[in-house]
């Protein structure tokens, strides 16, 4: 991140974790045998009424070899790459078109099934440079499924947005994102508004369709080009809200959807922020409890660190450059990602009670895809463009501090950079909000398998079962690994991937509340 601790999905980098298989059910109950393939819906809408154009409907998609990009060098020769012609404004469709990015690799198998979309999360993860790395954890379901993702609007080589430059970026990072003192919130909330202005100033007109609800329509508009009756999905952390707000939208044109590491769409933009606190405290006691430590006096220790660096940050081997208490935070948590990470974690906060920030700033610099040559990523740009268009929420700085002690009990590590942040993140936007939280109750959608994990960090375990709930009753399928890291699908359970190849491969729906440990 440049300053703000508002932290995204990393899924598709999750590392391998070992872990067994408990099921907590039997008989499991076979869902429909509708695949998908076959011809597309005609007369599609956009879920508000309008008919779609055949200008849309009817285009095709010219794949071809994909292109190295900024981020990212050219694929192998299993990738192809389309453009697609959206309507800039969903409310207009027959209006100004934009173009999103399309990756896929085809079906290996005879028996194909149909597309399987994939979203990578954020929001602002690009599904065009992550796909093709995720796709050996995923390779199984390419027997029956193209592998499909996309850069989602407003993101990577779909309109993408920048809003600061790369020095822009780096004096940020100055900026006390835990502001103790008035000239410290007067410099905070005026970074926040820079960033919107700059946000205004690289989108235009675009700043107003970046919603996920736009996305959702995207995604139906992408099902009918690439010839699908139905749409199969793989969302990861964002991705799940996005696959939430999708099957409410389109609820009959749902087939098989996974939703992993599962957003709360229960909670406001305040109540994802405690769930965010409350989810990191949580995989850094359990990181404390393995190496041996009491998990309440290793959050003091590391909270009094974080407190000595705000003072007098730590120097570090990189030319010209501190550890800043907000960078050594965001160093912390890259690591509480994937369990495989954690013995990294130990060793940066040992170099950093020794006085040197060096370890902690190349986290932080992981995490906020920060180049050897000083080249940031723009994924919080688009992060932060569309989830203030979602959220109408705009705490005050009052009552933001009347807060900050409850964030504080939850995570004396995390609440209070979380705490601020909710003030911060959207201030002074140039765009309202669209709404408090996601709608995404999907009466008459086919089964959704959604995947919780007990140890995720950045979507906490509570709110998959929120979701699966307010999917509805028979449609919301609960599945929980009793596991580490951000996400399940991959992480090393066979119990986790075989449930969820047997729903997607065979359409095999596993009774509701099974568990792997």
């Amino acid at each position: 991140m440049t300053r703000f601790v508002r932290w995204t999905a990393l899924g598709a980098a999750a590392a391998v974790l070992v872990a067994g298989c408990s099921s907590g059910s039997s008989g499991d109950d076979k869902g429909g045998e509708e695949t998908g393939t076959g011809r597309p819906s005609a007369g599609a809408s956009t879920a508000t009424g309008a008919e779609l154009p055949s200008s849309l409907t009817s285009q095709k998609l010219d794949w071809g070899r994909c292109k190295a990009t900024d981020d990212s060098s050219a694929p192998g020769s299993d990738w192809q790459c389309a453009t697609l012609k959206v309507p800039l404004d969903w409310s207009k469709p027959g209006g100004e078109t934009i173009g999103l990015a399309l990756i896929r690799a085809k079906a290996r198998g005879d028996n194909r099934i149909g597309s399987l979309l994939f979203n990578f999360g954020g929001p602002g993860a690009s599904g065009v440079s992550t796909m093709p790395a995720y796709a050996t954890a995923v390779s199984p379901l390419r027997e029956r499924y193209d592998l499909v993702s996309w850069d989602p609007r407003g993101v990577g080589a779909s309109e993408g947005v920048r809003c600061r430059s790369d020095k822009e970026i780096q004096a940020a990072e100055a900026v006390d994102a835990t502001p103790d003192t008035p000239t410290e919130q007067k410099e905070y909330f005026q970074d926040a508004a820079d960033f919107g202005r700059g946000c205004e100033e690289a989108a235009g007109k675009l700043m107003a369709h970046v919603s996920t609800t736009d996305t959702a329509r995207d995604m139906d508009l992408m099902r009918q080009v690439l010839g699908d009756t139905k749409t199969h999905y793989f969302g990861i952390s964002y991705g799940t809200e996005l696959g939430g707000v999708y099957a409410h939208l389109f609820p009959k044109n749902v087939g098989r959807l996974i939703l992993d590491a599962v957003v709360d769409p229960s909670a406001d933009s305040m109540g994802q922020g405690e769930n965010q606190a409350r989810g990191f405290q949580r995989a850094l006691d359990d990181y404390l409890k393995s190496t041996g430590q009491d998990p309440a006096q290793g959050s003091r220790e590391i909270a009094d660190l974080l407190k000595r660096i705000d003072a007098d940050p730590l120097p570090t081997s990189s030319s010209g450059r501190e550890l800043t208490q907000t960078l050594a935070v965001t160093g912390i948590v890259l690591p509480l990602y994937s369990k495989d990470s954690w013995p990294t974690l130990t060793s940066a906060l040992r170099a950093a009670e020794e006085g040197d920030g060096s370890e902690l700033l190349a986290l932080a610099d992981g995490y906020n895809e920060r180049d050897p040559a000083g080249h940031y990523g723009t994924t919080t740009h688009s992060q932060r463009v569309i989830s203030c268009l979602d959220d109408k929420q705009r705490p005050t700085v009052g009552e933001t501090k009347k807060l900050l002690p409850e964030f504080e009990r939850i995570s004396p590590v995390f609440g209070d950079f979380l705490g601020w942040d909710t003030a911060g993140w959207c201030h002074d936007w140039p765009v309202a909000g669209q709404r408090d939280t996601p709608e995404v109750s999907a009466p008459g959608a086919a089964p959704i398998l959604v995947v919780g994990n007990t140890g995720d960090p950045a979507t906490p375990y509570e709110g998959a079962r929120k979701m699966a709930d307010e999917l509805g009753k028979g449609v919301g399928v609960m599945l929980t690994w009793e596991g580490e890291g951000h996400g399940a699908y991959g992480s090393g359970s066979e119990c986790v991937d075989s449930t969820v190849n047997a729903y997607l491969l065979n359409g095999t729906v596993p009774k509701d509340g099974k568990v792997c440990s």
